[in-house]
């Protein structure tokens, strides 16, 4: 059974507003040449209503590429982030 929603992640890298995770998915394609853009996805924290309580992911799938964890937490602190496992 293959569902076309579902996306075998290999990194995420959590980032405090929507400006800094979009500047760094730009530069993650541009940086590891990718063929687009990874995925930028907004996550609501816990309990909070407003729009500006939410951390921004960049998803990058399998598909993206071969990254190293160690690289990409380093590259995520760049905008006052960070990598998640999976």
């Amino acid at each position: 059974m293959n569902d076309e929603n579902d996306v075998n992640v290999a990194h995420v890298l959590v980032l405090p507003d929507r400006d800094a995770a979009e500047e760094a998915a730009e530069e993650l394609a541009r940086r590891y040449e990718l063929r687009t853009e990874p995925e930028i996805v907004r996550e609501a924290l816990a309990g909070e209503d407003d729009a500006e309580d939410a951390q921004w992911l960049i998803v990058l799938s399998e598909e993206a590429g071969e990254f190293d964890a160690r690289e990409l937490d380093e590259f995520a602190s760049e905008w006052d982030g960070w990598h998640e496992a999976p």
